[in-house]
């Protein structure tokens, strides 16, 4: 830190708790022994997809997992803030950023994951997530926030005050996200529930289209439930979500 109080970086300090790796762990071997399942007793024609795309999901997952792992980072310096991703780095000046703001993680996430969040609003609403800001990596979010956000204001040509026009911005994306949110959850269920039809068919030998059943119904039915929320919740939205002031 510099005698400004302005130049700071967040890296990951912290080892990964012992349940996360163990889950990765298993995820990862199920993932081989599910693939090699596949390759073994696929029908032809019918499973032949199964196994690269599994595959490259699993590729993908792990590439993510390692390259985040090694690069994410924050960096903040009198010009601004970079948010250095897995792959991707974004920065921006100063006057380009509304606020910072640690939020709490969405229900359900359990223990293995962080429970305290910072992201990064801009002028338009949008919020993008800082890496390594967190209560993992943090004793004290809050308060490390705060301090950083009194060291850039002599770096600012705007004070920190909200704007209605933002916050309504921002109260439209939390709604977004908590309505694709319950999609999400939604597919999830009624895949749940394709398979045990899908087990259904499978007993009357009557199961002839598996991808349709098992992915198509459970994306589509997601798709709309999130749709019908964000309409019904940008009218009358949760009491969770921040409202205009």
């Amino acid at each position: 830190m510099d005698e400004g109080g302005i130049e700071r970086e967040y890296r990951k300090r912290r080892k990964e708790p012992l349940g996360r790796l163990l889950l990765l762990g298993v995820l990862l071997v199920n993932g081989v022994v599910q693939t090699g399942r596949f390759t073994a007793g696929g029908r032809e024609g019918v499973d032949r997809w199964g196994p690269p795309v599994f595959t490259l999901l699993l590729v993908v997952t792990m590439a993510r997992i390692a390259l985040e792992y090694f690069r994410a980072h924050t960096r903040v310096t009198a010009a601004g803030i970079t948010a250095q991703g897995a792959v991707r780095a974004r920065t921006w000046t100063w006057s380009e950023v509304y606020d910072i703001r640690v939020e709490p993680v969405p229900r359900g996430s359990g223990r293995m994951a962080p429970q305290w969040l910072t992201y990064l609003y801009d002028f338009e609403g949008r919020r993008f997530l800082l890496p390594h800001l967190n209560d993992w990596q943090l004793a004290d979010p809050y308060t490390e926030v705060a301090d950083l956000c009194l060291a850039a204001a002599p770096h600012r040509s705007l004070t920190w005050e909200r704007r209605p026009d933002v916050e309504e911005r921002i109260r439209q994306g939390a709604v977004r996200r908590k309505a694709w949110q319950w999609g999400s959850y939604g597919a999830v269920a009624m895949m749940v529930l394709m398979m045990v039809v899908g087990f259904g068919l499978i007993v009357t030998e009557r199961y002839d289209h598996p991808f349709l059943l098992i992915v198509c119904v459970p994306l589509a039915s997601g798709a709309v439930l999130g749709a019908v929320l964000q309409w019904y919740w940008s009218i009358r939205p949760p009491r969770s979500l921040p409202r205009q002031p």
